[in-house]
């Protein structure tokens, strides 16, 4: 099924894609609403029993929906997989300009999109959206923009004990929370240090509303190697806010001059900053398919399509 094949966007009850191996549902409001229950979530998005994946892209919304005063700009809700709301995704915003790109809804190849975390700059960078090019907003290295506990600071080389050892921890608000490790010399990024460390991390009492972690080595001047614990979605493979989280902080300790090329397990993304830390991401987004869900399975998760959307 080619999903880019100019089909009605109220045909399927979702359309699924990936950034780099970091794979979202879109499905729009008018087949379920302008929300959706955490358990009916968690379900979608179990790979086991439902249709899986790393998160799901509601929208577009009217931009008060998110509490947002942005007029006549379509807004976005990211859900986790865990059933929690997230303020933005790199990745998902990718998916969900192309994804507005192929269905007819976006209003040119530049547009402004709102989210929790803030607005956002689309760019669509060829024919198809294949490659998709966004302004995430300005980053702040600043404790209360993620938010911390503890007095008001910039959280650059503080050391923090888990895991049985001690980390060198930087925190950077994307619009979103990240706590940046720092790995001494000889130290590599892992799935299993990922796995060990991230989530005591993402748990941690000095985040309030929980963060996200990566796990950070230079490679040169203009690049950077990562591994990601993601918050309420666990190990990921890319992702983009963490990676203009950690090539953020490697520009602000002056480990690394812009553009910065984030190297993941699934793939890489370029990230460019000007002087004021405002943030620029370019990346792929692919299709994989398009679907509806049983009516079985809807019963068992008490969810209802609005009547008449999608058609059969």
């Amino acid at each position: 099924m080619n999903i880019s094949a100019g089909i009605p966007e109220d045909a399927f009850d979702y359309y699924k894609y990936h950034g780099l191996g970091n794979d979202y549902l879109v499905i729009s409001p008018r087949v379920f609403g302008s929300s959706l229950p955490p358990a009916a979530v968690r379900a979608i998005c179990d790979r086991h029993r439902g249709p899986g994946g790393d998160g799901i892209l509601l929208g577009p919304l009217p931009a008060e929906e998110i509490g947002a005063s942005a007029g006549d700009v379509p807004a976005l809700r990211i859900y986790n997989p865990d059933g929690s709301e997230g303020e933005k995704s790199g990745n998902g915003l990718r998916i969900f300009i192309r994804h507005l790109w192929e269905q007819g809804l976006a209003p040119g190849r530049r547009f402004d999109i709102a989210t929790r975390g803030g607005m956002v700059s689309a760019q669509v960078l060829d024919e198809t959206g294949a490659r998709i090019a966004v302004g995430m907003g300005r980053l702040s290295f600043q404790s209360a923009a993620l938010p911390m506990t503890g007095p008001s600071r910039e959280v650059l080389g503080e050391k923090l004990s888990v895991g049985g050892g001690e980390w060198s921890i930087n925190c950077v608000s994307v619009g979103n929370p990240h706590c940046v490790v720092l790995l001494e010399p000889g130290q590599d990024p892992s799935e299993s240090l990922a796995r060990r460390i991230g989530p005591e991390l993402e748990n941690h009492p000095l985040f309030p509303n929980r963060t996200n972690v990566q796990f950070l080595r230079v490679l040169d001047e203009h690049s950077i190697r990562i591994e990601i614990w993601e918050r309420g979605a666990g190990y990921t493979q890319a992702s983009g806010t963490s990676s203009c989280a950690a090539a953020g902080v490697a520009v602000r300790l002056g480990l690394c001059s812009s553009p910065v090329t984030v190297n993941m397990p699934g793939g890489s993304l370029e990230i460019r900053f000007d002087d004021g830390f405002n943030t620029h991401m370019e990346g792929a987004v692919s299709p994989v398919n398009a679907g509806r869900f049983h009516d079985e399975f809807l019963s068992g998760i008490s969810l209802r399509r609005r009547l008449g959307s999608p058609p059969a």
